[in-house]
């Protein structure tokens, strides 16, 4: 709620607004803190349980809500109702929508490969996802400069090497390639 207090101030919202809550069960829900009544109150915060709901097959948003607290059995159950809600949309709308079912289970199974939830789940269409292509290009980054640093290190080894085989002194060779002494003698 601070948050949501802090960007209402911060940029001057003149709309009104509202938050939503959601919790699994009414169990888990600690209550709201007194200070926040009047936005209850007014309308503004407003509490809903996920067990109290209706059914949800049809409702990708709460689909989605749900899949983050869905128990691990029934997962695949929930992604295959969320897929079959995602698959009623319009093109463009079904890759924003397996965008965010596939953030939920990257949320829901943090440790887990995306190679492996795609195989669990048959989301094939990930690869077209923005999150999958900021991932990949990512990676690709990495890999890229990974390999230039390893490439540089390694030229950097041929000339200390080359320069040793020349008779040059440690401390030349140093100030030639920026490798330490123990480095140096290691060659």
């Amino acid at each position: 709620m601070q948050e949501v207090f802090v960007f209402l101030g911060q940029n001057r919202w003149k709309y009104g607004w509202q938050a939503v809550v959601f919790w699994a069960k009414r169990s888990l829900d600690p209550g709201i803190p007194q200070c926040y009544d009047a936005e209850v109150q007014g309308g503004n915060l407003r509490v809903y349980y996920l067990e109290d709901t209706p059914d949800t097959s049809t409702s990708i948003a709460l689909g989605l809500v749900r899949l983050v607290v869905e128990p691990t059995s029934n997962i695949e159950n929930r992604v295959r109702q969320l897929e079959t809600s995602v698959r009623a949309l319009p093109v463009q709308q079904q890759r924003h929508a397996i965008e965010l079912v596939e953030q939920a289970l990257v949320y829901k199974f943090p440790d887990r490969p995306w190679r492996e939830l795609e195989a669990m789940f048959g989301l094939t269409e990930w690869k077209q996802t923005r999150f999958y292509q900021e991932v990949e290009a990512e990676g690709i980054q990495k890999g890229l400069q990974q390999g230039i640093q390893q490439g540089i290190q390694q030229k950097t080894i041929e000339i200390a090497r080359s320069c040793k085989q020349q008779g040059l002194d440690i401390e030349t060779i140093m100030a030639i390639t920026k490798l330490s002494r123990e480095e140096i003698e290691a060659l």
